[in-house]
């Protein structure tokens, strides 16, 4: 893994948020009920700290490792997107319930990343 791929990897996904946010905020706000909408914007946080941390270990690429950069990519992947399939899904009225059991092994693989940040610096 490059110092570059944590870094585009980290802007890819930062930009994504914002667009995502944008969208939610302003397209989805009259499609969407209260909690729907709550559920996106958890989503969009989540998927845009991840991309800071994969910014901040790219620019810190020493401290870095494969198993950070994956944690946290897949993460997003799983924990974030699996909540916008499962929002926008249950918009349209068919809800796709196989995404359900997606987003709690994204917060997993979020919490053997920090895991890894943890012992690397020690």
């Amino acid at each position: 893994m490059t110092q570059q791929v944590f870094i585009i990897t980290g802007g890819l996904f930062g930009m994504l948020a914002i667009i995502l946010g944008a969208f939610g905020s302003h397209a989805l706000k009259k499609t969407l009920s209260e909690d729907q909408l709550k559920s996106f914007e958890t989503g969009v946080k989540y998927q845009m700290y991840h991309a800071i941390i994969l910014l901040l270990l790219g620019f810190n690429y020493q401290f870095s490792n494969t198993l950070m950069y994956w944690c946290f990519t897949l993460g997003i992947i799983l924990f974030s997107f699996s909540i916008y399939g499962l929002v926008l899904s249950d918009a349209k009225g068919k809800k796709l319930k196989f995404l359900g059991p997606i987003t709690p092994l994204g917060g997993l693989l979020f919490v053997i990343g920090w895991l890894s940040v943890i012992i690397t610096a020690l």
